[in-house]
């Protein structure tokens, strides 16, 4: 049994135990063992996700522009993607708050989980957006690490990442070098936390029992039905842009849909990559694009981890009654982007977190739910790779097509 389901079945036992456990005695010793053995695996992966991001997004920007001085198309591709990636993201921050104002979480429930009433708007102060800006470049880099100020740390790395390319190749590899180690010990580090994850999930889904009774499962299922609905939205989204700029979508449905098969059945872009090759031939579009746009798209293009990952931090934010104002939702979209760029290639686990923690410390949400809202990403995840396979494929015959007419143009 992989680590994923391992979590899911803690999550399912630690909220059945805490909802029946108050008939038949002992919630209060199991509340005051659970909530801080909870909270304690909970701040164990919080420590990492600072050094982890700037391992990640070094690395990650750094690989992105060496790839983009490769060539016409592999610049077009990335240019494309971060186009893609923005729309993903205002997408979410469009079609969630609107789905929830539909159709709310439970919200007995979700007090009960969060201990805010029913109803409770947090508000919003006024916004200064030159004090925005300013937070944004810090004076002191140390002192926004010691704050956990996510959001001038993403900024600063990329800058940083930036600049790096602009050194001599040998000395680029140093630095690379450098966090691609910070990286990998990060990552062997998360891994021993989750080697711990059942027991830290199921103490923290046992707090959640313990307070919200079974009204805890609704506000999960209510969570996974919501982050579907905006992943699937999104999809159709691409369809749409198929049609304006692809043309030809009912003939692209019929090519997506073998690759589509096989993301639903790995839940792997990677492993879907021969399948799209073939939806790319059953296009016609031209070898020249597709071997090109195709293995880069699935390894630094996903379009859903924008519009995924900020409808999970809403959602909190929607069960803490936080709306976030126009500052905190432009705050998200930049770490969304950060975190797309730069997550690549993980297990989905280590993903989730640390793709969700930027966002939710940059738009000012809180980050305990986020372990529980983990495990249930078994069934987000597929619609997850399922849109990232099929904007793989959108996005290869929109460029094929744009670069066929400007190479049709006649010069000046």
């Amino acid at each position: 049994m992989n680590m994923t389901a391992k979590i899911f079945l803690a999550l399912i036992a630690g909220l059945a135990v805490g909802a029946v456990l108050p008939g038949i005695g002992g919630a209060d010793v199991a509340l005051a063992i659970a909530e801080p053995l909870g909270n304690l695996w909970l701040q164990a992966l919080q420590m990492t996700i600072i050094p982890l991001i700037a391992g990640l997004l070094f690395t990650g920007i750094a690989e992105s522009v060496g790839i983009a001085g490769g060539g016409k198309v592999a610049a077009s591709a990335l240019l494309a993607f971060l186009v893609l990636l923005l729309v993903s993201a205002i997408w979410s921050i469009l079609f969630v708050p609107a789905l929830l104002n539909v159709w709310p979480a439970p919200m007995q429930a979700a007090a009960a989980l969060t201990g805010v009433a029913p109803g409770t708007a947090v508000a919003v102060g006024p916004i200064n957006i030159g004090e925005w800006l300013l937070s944004l470049v810090p004076a002191n880099i140390f002192k926004v690490l010691t704050a956990g100020d996510m959001l001038p740390v993403v900024v600063f790395v990329s800058a940083f990442a930036l600049a790096a390319g602009r050194l001599p190749k040998d000395q680029q590899a140093v630095l690379i070098g450098v966090f691609e180690a910070i990286k990998n010990a990060m990552l062997v580090l998360v891994g021993w936390i989750f080697v711990v994850g059942p027991i830290g999930v199921f103490a923290l889904a046992l707090t959640v029992g313990l307070k919200a009774g079974i009204g805890a499962f609704g506000v999960l299922a209510h969570y996974v039905a919501v982050l579907v609905i905006a992943q699937v939205s999104l999809i159709l989204l691409v369809y749409v842009l198929m049609a304006l700029f692809g043309g030809g979508v009912v003939a692209f449905a019929r090519a997506v849909l073998p690759a589509q098969a096989v993301a639903v059945s790995t839940q792997s872009s990677i492993a879907s990559l021969p399948a799209i090759y073939e939806g790319a031939e059953a296009l016609n579009l031209p070898e020249s694009v597709s071997r090109v746009v195709l293995p880069l798209a699935v390894s630094i293009f996903r379009i859903t981890s924008p519009c995924a990952n900020i409808a999970v931090v809403l959602y909190v934010g929607h069960l803490n009654g936080i709306e976030p104002g126009p500052l905190a939702l432009a705050a998200g979209v930049l770490a969304s982007l950060a975190a797309a760029v730069s997550t690549g290639g993980l297990p989905g686990s280590i993903t989730f977190l640390a793709a969700t923690v930027p966002i939710a410390n940059a738009m000012g949400i809180p980050v305990a739910a986020l372990p529980l809202l983990l495990a249930v990403e078994l069934l987000p995840d597929i619609f997850r790779t399922l849109g990232n396979v099929t904007a793989d494929l959108a996005v290869t015959a929109i460029l094929s097509k744009r670069l066929k007419l400007e190479n049709a143009a006649p010069a000046a």
